[in-house]
């Protein structure tokens, strides 16, 4: 098992490692008029290399990447070009916002889609028709929309919910669960159904399976059947979607961030990449990628404790 864990780690760190790179050489080689962008456009030509060596802009593209790694491995990731707030401040305290949300939208997506594809699966019939139906208008819908019309009946129109902004939970936590309830619905309805689909698709192929007709062959009840055996031999591929649905909402958070007006890491990120902040655009990528290593690492790690074969693999 500890092997397993290392070779887990170590192909994370590689992940991020890759990742980092590639995001560095795009985004630090289109900041030609970063200077520019930050002194404004009554700036001297003087005042503009000035800034540029400042920033570290006048070294050529490698060296530049080779400072920010050997920092950012010490977690020293810089500062803003634009209001000197250090990348890591910022993103401690917007980070938690994001989870929040991901993390309330990821439960109930969960929980939904679970018993949407075990029913889909199992009854059939117009519950069948139904998860496919939705999964098609979830691909087909976008996740905005949905954020949209639910802003307008239940904030605008109804007035039952906060129609943006977030409150504190320290502040207080009434108003604070308001703030949450249209941005995590928005996340889940954009992806409950095909999720649901997946799952149902996955219980539907151990269904099909020989040891499956065994066990109903030797009048093991149905029920003891789905429950200890079905289930169990599908929850590795339904552990397998859910932090695919994970890595989506996490991305899907910048949009709905924006719509809600959330002090978040995707509002972070549009407002730090409209500007060219860098610095900030580089703290979120790693920050992101982390986290999606993290929830890969604990579904790999639960893939591995219910099918030993995952670990030998």
């Amino acid at each position: 098992m500890i092997s397993f864990i290392v070779k887990r780690v170590i192909s994370g760190l590689g992940l991020l490692v890759v990742i980092s790179t590639l995001a560095y050489l795009l985004v630090f080689s289109s900041s030609a008029n970063i200077a520019l962008n930050i002194l404004g456009q009554d700036a001297t030509d003087d005042q503009i290399l000035a800034k540029q060596k400042e920033l570290g802009l006048d070294l050529p593209l490698l060296e530049r990447y080779w400072n920010w790694a050997t920092h950012a491995v010490k977690g020293d990731f810089g500062s803003s070009w634009f209001n000197s707030e250090t990348v890591v401040s910022a993103l401690l305290h917007r980070l938690p916002i994001t989870l929040t949300i991901v993390a309330f939208a990821m439960t109930f997506a969960a929980i939904l889609a679970v018993l949407l594809g075990t029913l889909a699966a199992i009854k059939g019939g117009w519950i069948d028709k139904t998860v496919q139906v939705m999964a098609i208008a979830g691909f087909a819908i976008p996740g905005f929309l949905l954020a949209i019309i639910l802003v307008t009946f239940l904030a605008i129109k109804v007035k039952l919910l906060p129609a943006t902004g977030w409150v504190n939970f320290t502040e207080d936590p009434a108003n604070w669960a308001k703030s949450l309830v249209l941005p995590v619905v928005s996340l889940v309805l954009a992806t409950v159904a095909s999720a649901a689909q997946q799952i149902r698709s996955a219980i539907k192929s151990v269904m099909e399976r020989d040891f499956v007709k065994t066990l109903t062959s030797r009048g093991i009840p149905r029920r003891e059947i789905i429950f200890k055996h079905i289930l169990r031999a599908a929850t590795p591929a339904g552990l397998t979607v859910l932090s695919l649905q994970f890595v989506g909402m996490l991305g899907g958070s910048v949009i709905i961030e924006k719509i809600f007006a959330l002090p978040g890491m995707g509002e972070l990120a549009v407002n730090a990449t409209t500007q060219g902040d860098t610095p900030v655009v580089m703290g979120v990528v790693v920050y992101t990628v982390i986290i999606v290593i993290i929830v890969n690492l604990v579904v790999d790690l639960l893939n591995g404790w219910i099918n030993p074969k995952v670990r030998i693999s």
